[in-house]
C-alpha cells in the first residue's frame, strides 16, 4: 500500500469516528427527550384515570341517591293508594249504620255493632261486619 492511501484511509477513519460520535450525541439526546416524552405520558395517563375514577364513584352516588328517592316516592305513592282504595258499602250496611247513626268512615263501637245487627240472620250479620271490617270501621 503506498502513503497516499495510507493518508486516504486514515482520513476516512477520523471522519467516521467523528461521525460516530455525532451519532451518539444525537442518540443521547433523542434517548432524554424519550424518557421526558415517556414522563409526561405517565402524569397524563394518571391524571385522567384518576378523573374517571372519580368520575364513577360521583356518577355511582348520584345514581344512588335517585335510586333512593325513586324508592321513598314509590312506597309514598303506594301508601296513598292504599288510603285512596275504594270503601264501598253495601245497601244494607249503609242502612245498618244509618239505623245506628254512624256515619261511613267512622269507628264503631263493637257492642252497638252486635245491638244493630241482631235483627238479621247470622249469615247477613257475618256479611255486614266482613264489609264493615274491610272499610276499615271496625276492626
Amino acid at each position: 500500500m503506498n502513503e497516499e492511501m495510507t493518508q486516504e484511509l486514515a482520513a476516512t477513519a477520523e471522519k467516521l469516528a467523528n461521525a460516530a460520535e455525532t451519532l451518539d450525541r444525537v442518540l443521547e439526546k433523542l434517548d432524554s427527550q424519550q424518557q421526558a416524552l415517556n414522563a409526561k405520558v405517565d402524569r397524563i395517563v394518571a391524571a385522567v384515570e384518576e378523573r374517571s375514577d372519580d368520575g364513577d364513584s360521583t356518577r355511582t352516588h348520584k345514581l344512588e341517591q335517585r335510586i333512593a328517592e325513586l324508592e321513598k316516592t314509590n312506597s309514598e305513592l303506594r301508601a296513598q293508594a292504599a288510603r285512596m282504595t275504594r270503601k264501598t258499602l253495601s245497601p244494607l250496611v249503609t242502612a245498618v249504620l244509618s239505623k245506628s247513626g254512624g256515619e261511613p268512615g267512622d269507628k264503631l263501637d263493637p257492642a252497638l255493632v252486635d245491638k244493630t245487627l241482631q235483627s238479621l240472620s247470622v249469615e247477613q250479620r257475618i256479611a255486614v261486619k266482613a264489609e264493615m271490617a274491610r272499610a276499615g270501621m271496625i276492626e
